[in-house]
């Protein structure tokens, strides 16, 4: 069961952080092949937040509080909403529901 676990881990993190840098990218690097890791640093947080099943309406939240607090750039609520949306369509897959 634990080496399920990991494999799903390890799935669900790829898929956040492409989530972040594709869909996110609140700073709009994503056409940039030197910035593919950007916003690596986000999917540790991120990660635990699906793994501890928090809503989309929390991680758009905490998603867009980054943006704003720690990138320093305007309200991006719609980019925050796709990228939850996402991570929550991918949280499910990787969990088979």
């Amino acid at each position: 069961m634990g080496a399920r676990e990991s494999e799903q881990d390890a799935e669900l993190g790829l898929r956040c952080d492409e989530v972040l840098h594709y869909l996110w990218d609140p700073i709009g690097v994503a056409g940039e092949p030197g910035a593919r890791d950007e916003y690596r640093s986000y999917v540790p947080e991120v990660l635990a937040m699906l793994q501890d099943g928090a809503s989309e309406a929390a991680i758009a939240d905490h998603l867009q509080r980054h943006a704003a607090e720690t990138i320093g750039v305007g309200a991006q609520l719609r980019r925050a909403r796709a990228a939850a949306r996402a991570l929550a369509e991918w949280r499910a897959w990787v969990d088979g529901t």
